[in-house]
């Protein structure tokens, strides 16, 4: 339990307050508070040359290095990570005199996943899901599952859009058990599988992303849980199209996630098939370029052709 004292000093900063780093003197200005959760809290701050980036900082070591290690490990496995990038590492010393390690990294401006489809429409969850799903297998590839993933964790990102995560605070070892995750979105809570860091763990934390955007208001559990969420599932009228996909993601029926992208590109060329034309998301506006549904469209036809061959 923190005290009091750390509480004020370090996880509720006013605006305008500075952060200046132990090591390398850089020198953040408070902007406003982006979060807070039980490893730490995350600001958007100000650095002197004028840009804005997102810091996290936290009075447990272990977990932040933790934290860092992953975002390292995003960098050089995948490049352009799909979670922030990150930019530096120090500690700072309150005025108190308490030492918090803190890190920077870039902050992810855009709208979350459930605003985006409020706005755009279901039609949108193929292509963004398939994104999505592309990343996290190369963070399987590295021996991780992101752990929380949810709603509040996504946001989708304009030229180009994009879904990105922005919280690495589950990243689990595979194997290990997933400390830092949302009841709503975890597998043991809907008593659908256990805690073990795998694969299909984020697959169905995935597919609970889809149902909390058909269900905005979340439900709570009944004694028959996994029951309760396939016919939640089954109601949802505006997931009737992706109801097979989540299905199989909800009862760990899938390997992996390319698997599940793999399904979602098929089912994105065959609605294309039927209706002799590329099928443009509903409400699409002039942002939305020709060209990201074109290269998303023949990477379809090319993994459906591979699949076939094969």
């Amino acid at each position: 339990m923190l005290s009091q004292k750390k509480l004020t000093s370090a996880f509720n900063l006013p605006i305008g307050s500075q952060i200046i780093g132990k090591w390398d003197r850089q020198r953040y200005t408070i902007t406003r508070l982006l979060g807070k959760g039980a490893v730490g809290a995350v600001y958007l701050v100000k650095r002197d040359d004028g840009h804005l980036i997102a810091l996290k900082i936290s009075d447990q070591i272990a977990s932040i290095s933790s934290e860092i290690n992953v975002l390292k490990k995003l960098t050089k496995v995948q490049g352009t990570s799909p979670g922030p990038s990150l930019f530096d590492v120090d500690d700072w010393i309150s005025p108190t005199g308490e030492n918090y390690p803190f890190y920077t990294m870039e902050y992810v401006k855009g709208e979350r996943l459930d605003q985006f489809i409020q706005r755009r429409g279901m039609d949108w969850i193929s292509l963004l899901f398939a994104q999505l799903l592309s990343e996290l297998a190369k963070l399987h590839q590295a021996g991780f599952v992101l752990g929380d993933l949810k709603l509040e964790n996504l946001i989708v990102t304009s030229d180009p859009i994009r879904l990105r995560f922005i919280d690495v605070g589950g990243v689990t070892l595979f194997g290990r058990s997933v400390k830092e995750y949302t009841e709503f979105y975890d597998r043991g809570y809907w008593q659908c599988g256990d805690r073990k860091a795998e694969p299909k763990y984020d697959l169905f934390s995935l597919a609970m992303v889809a149902i909390h955007c058909a269900y905005p208001k979340q439900f709570n559990k009944t004694d028959q849980p996994k029951q309760q969420l396939l016919a939640k599932l089954r109601q949802a009228k505006s997931l009737n199209r992706y109801q097979l996909f989540l299905e199989r993601a909800l009862l760990g029926r899938y390997k992996g996630c390319l698997e599940m992208k793999r399904d979602l590109e098929k089912h994105y060329l065959s609605r294309m098939s039927k209706n002799k034309k590329v099928i443009l998301p509903s409400n699409h506006d002039q942002q939305t370029s020709w060209l990201e549904i074109s290269i998303f469209s023949i990477i379809s036809l090319i993994t459906w052709l591979l699949a076939y061959l094969n």
